[in-house]
């Protein structure tokens, strides 16, 4: 029979203990690391940057799906009809974009620049004996434009404010229709 003596059992004991603690740190170490990446599922990403990307992104999409149906139903003389169907075909999306970073403390004040419209009809829009299409206009924020006795919308004039916890930004966009 072999006996151990209580020295040996001493300085086992304390390789296990040494070998526990070193094995508990670099688990402890690699969880920090873990975390400090922002990869941890309880981790979300915090959207303070204040762009109105997304914003402008999704007005294109409803600028393009509220003035397709227009020529068809508004004849030039109806216009300003035209331009209030445009309106009230995006104020519920524009209602959901005012509010939809609220969770991450950003707002959007979106509202038509009729100033900015007016600048971009009479920029973009020809004139003279030789244009292809007839007179545009900017009402509201909506430039429309006449096309063979028909209303059709050209673009809308956008601005938007955001605000964060951190910044304000004011960008004024033209959505044109892409139709």
């Amino acid at each position: 029979m072999v006996r151990v003596s209580d020295d040996a059992t001493g300085t086992r004991g304390q390789l296990v203990l040494l070998a526990a603690a070193v094995i508990a740190f670099a688990l402890a170490t690699g969880a920090l690391a873990y975390l400090q990446v922002g990869t941890h599922p309880d981790v979300e990403q915090r959207i303070d940057d204040g762009s109105p990307d997304r914003v402008v992104n999704a007005l294109e999409r409803s600028v393009h799906d509220a003035a397709s149906p227009i020529p068809a139903a508004y004849d030039w003389d109806e216009r300003e009809a035209a331009a209030a169907a445009i309106e009230d075909s995006l104020e519920p999306r524009i209602e959901t974009l005012r509010v939809s970073e609220l969770e991450h403390s950003v707002v959007h004040d979106i509202s038509y620049d009729e100033s900015a419209a007016a600048t971009w009809a009479d920029e973009n829009c020809p004139g003279g004996p030789d244009r292809q299409f007839g007179e545009c206009e900017a009402l509201g924020g909506v430039v429309v434009q006449e096309r063979a006795g028909e209303t059709h919308v050209l673009g809308v004039a956008i601005r938007i404010r955001t605000t964060t916890d951190r910044t304000q930004r004011e960008t004024t966009v033209r959505v044109t229709d892409r139709g």
